[in-house]
Formats: structure tokens, C-alpha cells, sequence
């Protein structure tokens, strides 16, 4: 473990190296500029984010302050910017409803712990085993539960429930919209539809909503929930304690700490790689998830909630022209002045006003063109896995969601490749330029492509079961690229049926790794069959014996 920390800190200090080669005045200068334009994208966010995980804004703000200093600072990418995100919030309005902000809390730090050593034991290219259809199935559920969290915000109800699918059935029994509520939710959703892409160069539509709707709530004094009281210390009166950590308060949140690791993972790692692609630059996944893994090991003492690195952020930060991991940590130092100078006035926030940004933010994550894609190929494995995860998702949560949605496609490749393709064609002498002959009249060449297991024997047996009262055999196997134990024992039965019958058997173009397994099978037999490196081969000794 020492010499992975030594190593660690060695690459990091390259990455730094690397980083601030030849850093100047000019540089400087754009990594405040997009550290600023950043925090004005991240302010509403990390408010937003706070109120519909569960928390409250507070949490949202202290959030992405820690993370944009603590994770921004030791980042695997220049680029990368964490914070509160919507799909976290999804995963925490579960946790909060079941075991409180405490309960959060504690799951937060064992998540934490849980990343650092996915990054010290080099785990950082997990993600790649996980299907593209299932990471797109869950980022659509992670979008709907966040809208369906958002209903009793946008609408002044008020529901019950420990999930968004038990609080949407509740409304059978209460639903009574609050209409100022409403109304102000509506047009807020309506300007930020129509929102000018231009203007968000200069004000964000995020921002400008929400500081339209605070000014028309208090000029029309507006009966809505406001976000309430916002602190301007980091430090905020429920943060985690160490004294509450036992082995019992652990093995209860432990599975609820694993789905915050594993959602911190992928959605941190897909950020590095979208970005890396935006910036030509490679995210280094490892130090990445070091750096995801002490941000939230620390987060809880502040009494924030988990953070991952934030696409949307990450892509504002990049096209603002950042330059170095500055821009990350001055994007949190503007939130932190902001928190300072405006509580006052982000306590008054209408949360309608948040929801309506909640709502189109969510709306936003679904991957559409890769879901279009997917339509127009008329790609039914894929669109299948994508409904499934989606689903489970929203039924159960996202670390069960990825392990059925893992089993499914496991499931679906084993099933496709157990179709195989067999040929079976008759000696053709004219085809390879041989003269007509009396050789091979009742032999055949059997042409096998994909791969001989257990699943794919079946449809072996039927077609040897074709060919048993042909004089020879040549089968080609160059398209097996490996075979198990169940297929061997079928070609070692059809080798017993084919000695009562003196029928000659040929095997040509063989894999190394298949050759290897008919080696060790043909060792236990005397008359072992005849090898040839091609049919081609094959066919011009047979017509030379007659």
C-alpha cells in the first residue's frame, strides 16, 4: 500500500507539473473568467440540487464549495468540476426519506472511502464493462425520479412516500395544487423553454429565472415556499460526527453507500472522457477517483451531501477557456463569496422557481440522440436493456439497476453468440483449379463460424447428425475462435459414431487456443484424426491418394 501512495503522489505531482508548464498572466486570467461563469451556472444548480435530494440549499452550496476546492484541487483533469449533481439528489431522496440527512451523512464518508481505494487499487476502468444501453437507461431513470421529486415544488402539493414512485401514488388520495404556486412554476418553466441560447454567453437562463421569480415574489408578495434560511459559514449544525460511526450504523448503510460509490464512479469517469475528448487531453481515472474519494470523506464534517464531477459544469468550463484546475477552485470561491454576500436573498428563492429549473434540467439528461439512435436502427437488444435499466431504476435504485441491467446484456450476448453458423457444401474440384476426379465423391467440407460452447452443441449435434453416412469429413474451423468443454465432448461422442461407421475425419485451419483443447483430447485416442493448415491443403492430399 505505501508504494501505491508514493506512486500516487508522483503522478500527481506530473499531472500539476504538467498543468502549470510555462503558466503565465494571461492564462490566469481565463481561469478566472471561467471560474466565474461557471459559479453562475453552478449557483442555482447546487441550490436546486440541494432542495431535491432531500437536504436543503444550504447543503447544495456547502457542497459544491468543498468539492469545487477539495475534488477540483486534486482532480485527475484540469477540467473536471464537481458538485451537487441531479442524479446524486435522485439516489439521496431515498436515503434521506428512510434514514435522515444523519443517515446521508454517513453513507457519504463510507462512499468516500470506497472511491479512494477504488483509485488506489487502479479500479478506474470499471466503468468500461458496463453496456452503453444501461448507462443511458439509468441516466433516463435518474431524470424521472427527479422530475416526479419535483412535482409537490412546481406545483405546491404535498405528498408522501419514501420513493418518487410512493409519493406519485399517494396523490390519489391529495391533490390539491397551490395556484400562485403554479403559476409562477409555469412561466418560470415557459422563459426557460424559450430562453435565448445567445443570452446564456452572458446571463445563464438558470440564474435569470431565478432571480426573476425572487424579485416577483417579493414586488407581488407571492404566497409560495420559499428555500429558506441560508447560512454564511461552511459549517453547518448537522455535520457529521465520528462518535455516530459504529460497525451497526455501517452495515445498515453500507449497500446505500455503495450505489452513491458507484453512481460518484460513472458519472465522474463519463465526465473525464466526454471532456478529455473536448480538451484532447486524457482524464486520469485513478487520480480521479483518489480525488472523488477524499472530497466525499470529507464533505459529511461540513455537512454536505455526495459530489461527483458535473458534465454540464465541466463542458461551461471548458468552452469558458479554462486552462488550468484554478478555474474549478475559483468557481468555488465566487459560490462561497456569493453565499456571503446574497443568504439574505437566496433565502427568499420561490422553490417553484427551482423546480422549474429542476424539471428542464432533467428533461436535459436524457441522452435523446442516443435514444434516437437506437429507435431508427431498430436496435431491440439495446432498446430493450435501456427500458429495462430505466425501469429498474425507477422501481428499486441504481446499484441494483446496473447489476440487472449487467445481467441482462451478459444474458443477451450469450444468447446471440450461441447462434453459430455451419456450412456444409460438397467437394467442388473446378473451384480450386484440380482436375475432375473420383476423390472425395462422397466426402464433404463442413465450414463452422463462431464460437463452440455449451449453448451452440445443440445445433452442432443436428447438423453432424446430417453427415454421419458420408465417407470423410474436412471441417473447417478458421471462424472458432474457442471452444469449451461441452462442445469437446460432443466432437469427442461424434468421433466414437464416425469410427463404427469408417468414416475419415479432416480438421483444418485451427485457432492456436481451439488446436490446443483437440490436442489434449485427441492425446487419449490412437487413431487421432488428420490435421491440415487449410481445406485448401486438405482437398489436394485427398486428390492426390486416388
Amino acid at each position: 500500500m505505501f508504494e501505491k501512495e508514493c506512486f500516487t503522489i508522483k503522478r500527481y505531482k506530473n499531472l500539476l507539473q504538467q498543468g502549470f508548464h510555462h503558466y503565465s498572466k494571461d492564462k490566469l486570467q481565463k481561469d478566472l473568467l471561467a471560474g466565474l461563469t461557471v459559479a453562475a451556472v453552478a449557483l442555482p444548480l447546487a441550490l436546486a440540487f440541494g432542495v431535491s435530494s432531500g437536504a436543503d440549499a444550504a447543503a447544495g452550496m456547502i457542497t459544491a464549495i468543498i468539492a469545487g476546492l477539495v475534488i477540483g484541487s486534486l482532480s485527475g483533469g484540469f477540467y473536471q468540476i464537481s458538485g451537487p449533481t441531479g442524479a446524486m439528489a435522485a439516489i439521496l431522496m431515498g436515503i434521506i426519506a428512510s434514514q435522515g440527512l444523519a443517515g446521508v451523512l454517513v453513507a457519504t464518508f463510507i462512499a468516500g472511502v470506497i472511491l479512494l481505494l477504488a483509485g488506489l487499487f487502479k479500479l478506474g476502468t470499471l466503468t468500461s464493462f458496463i453496456p452503453s444501453p444501461v448507462i443511458t437507461g439509468f441516466t433516463s431513470g435518474i431524470a424521472i425520479i427527479i422530475a416526479l421529486g419535483q412535482i409537490d415544488n412546481f406545483l405546491g402539493t404535498t405528498s408522501v412516500g419514501d420513493t418518487a414512485i410512493a409519493k406519485l401514488l399517494s396523490y390519489r388520495t391529495d391533490f390539491t395544487p397551490h395556484l400562485p404556486t403554479l403559476l409562477l412554476g409555469l412561466i418560470i418553466l415557459f422563459i426557460l423553454i424559450f430562453y435565448p441560447k445567445k443570452w446564456n454567453q452572458v446571463l445563464p437562463a438558470s440564474l435569470a429565472v431565478i432571480i426573476l421569480a425572487t424579485i416577483a415574489a417579493f414586488i407581488f408578495e407571492l404566497p409560495v415556499a420559499k428555500v429558506g434560511k441560508i447560512p454564511t459559514s461552511l459549517l453547518t449544525n448537522e455535520r457529521l460526527d465520528l462518535t455516530t460511526l459504529n460497525l451497526s450504523v455501517i452495515k445498515q448503510l453500507f449497500l446505500p453507500a455503495v450505489s452513491i460509490a458507484m453512481l460518484g464512479m460513472i458519472e465522474s469517469l463519463l465526465c473525464g472522457a466526454s471532456a478529455g475528448r473536448m480538451t484532447g487531453k486524457d482524464l486520469d481515472s485513478n487520480q480521479e477517483l483518489i480525488a472523488q474519494g477524499i472530497g466525499n470523506i470529507i464533505l459529511p464534517f461540513f455537512g454536505g451531501i455526495p459530489a461527483t464531477a458535473a458534465i454540464a459544469r465541466t463542458s461551461v468550463a471548458i468552452k469558458s477557456g479554462a486552462q488550468t484546475r484554478l478555474a474549478g477552485i475559483f468557481h468555488a470561491l465566487f459560490l462561497f463569496l456569493s453565499m456571503i454576500i446574497f443568504a439574505p436573498v437566496m433565502s427568499q428563492i420561490p422553490m417553484s422557481a427551482l423546480a422549474s429549473v429542476l424539471l428542464v434540467t432533467s428533461w436535459r439528461m436524457h441522452e435523446w440522440s442516443t435514444i434516437k439512435t437506437m429507435i431508427r436502427q431498430k436496435n431491440r437488444t439495446a432498446l430493450l436493456l435501456f427500458s429495462v435499466t430505466m425501469l429498474s431504476t425507477i422501481i428499486f435504485d441504481l446499484s441494483i439497476a446496473i447489476v440487472i441491467g449487467i445481467i441482462f446484456s451478459c444474458i443477451f450476448f450469450i444468447a446471440k453468440s450461441a447462434k453459430i453458423s455451419i456450412i456444409t457444401e460438397e467437394i467442388d474440384w473446378q473451384r480450386i483449379k484440380l482436375p475432375p476426379s473420383a476423390a472425395g465423391s462422397d466426402w464433404a467440407v463442413i465450414y463452422i463460424t463462431g464460437p463452440l460452447f455449451f449453448m451452440s452443441t445443440n445445433q452442432l449435434k443436428q447438423e453432424l447428425d446430417q453427415v454421419v453416412d458420408k465417407e470423410g469429413l474436412i471441417f473447417s474451423l478458421r471462424g472458432v475462435p474457442s471452444i469449451d468443454l461441452t462442445a469437446l465432448d460432443t466432437f469427442a461422442d461424434y468421433f466414437s459414431i464416425a469410427a463404427l461407421h469408417d468414416q475419415k475425419l479432416v480438421f483444418t485451419s485451427m485457432q492456436p487456443e481451439v488446436e490446443k483443447q483437440f490436442q489434449q483430447l485427441w492425446q487419449k485416442k490412437a487413431d487421432r484424426p488428420i490435421q491440415h493448415p487449410t481445406v485448401a491443403h486438405a482437398l489436394h492430399a485427398l486428390h492426390q491418394e486416388y
